[in-house]
């Protein structure tokens, strides 16, 4: 098979309905999965996480804990469903950037140095869904 070949079939699955469409979905599968995870992660453990916002130096630990537990779950499960997809990808990239600057920010420590560059491209990867929207399998195109 020639270069230009595959190029041509690839082309032609790109610009297939039914895979961009799973496509979207699996994008926002993929994405969801680290928000809810982490959210459910500081409902498990919410002592560690209050210490770990302190030791940051935020104001009203106990407040910010909830507001990332709400942002990270509820934010997964519109994403996973479509719903208000673009508002929730917009606010999970905002979130996303906010986290690496506050939590991430020791960019000499190669742990933080990942994490850091790691929120950047599911912020990025969010745009992306900002960009484009949800795609077919949503709620948001059953709403028309």
């Amino acid at each position: 098979m020639t270069q230009s070949n595959v190029i041509a079939r690839a082309t032609a699955l790109g610009n297939s309905a039914a895979f961009t469409s799973t496509a979207a979905l699996s994008g926002r599968l993929l994405l969801s999965a680290i928000f809810l995870l982490s959210g459910i992660s500081k409902i498990s453990a919410p002592a560690g996480m209050i210490g770990y916002i302190e030791s940051v130096g935020l104001p009203f630990p106990s407040l910010a804990l909830a507001l990332a537990i709400l942002t990270e779950v509820v934010g997964g499960i519109a994403l996973i469903l479509g719903y208000r997809t673009r508002l929730v990808a917009a606010g999970l990239a905002v979130f996303s950037i906010a986290t690496a600057l506050v939590f991430h920010n020791q960019l000499g420590d190669q742990n933080q140095f990942i994490h850091f560059f790691k929120n950047l491209a599911m912020a990025g990867g969010l745009l992306q869904v900002v960009a484009f929207g949800a795609g077919r399998f949503s709620l948001d195109a059953r709403r028309g």
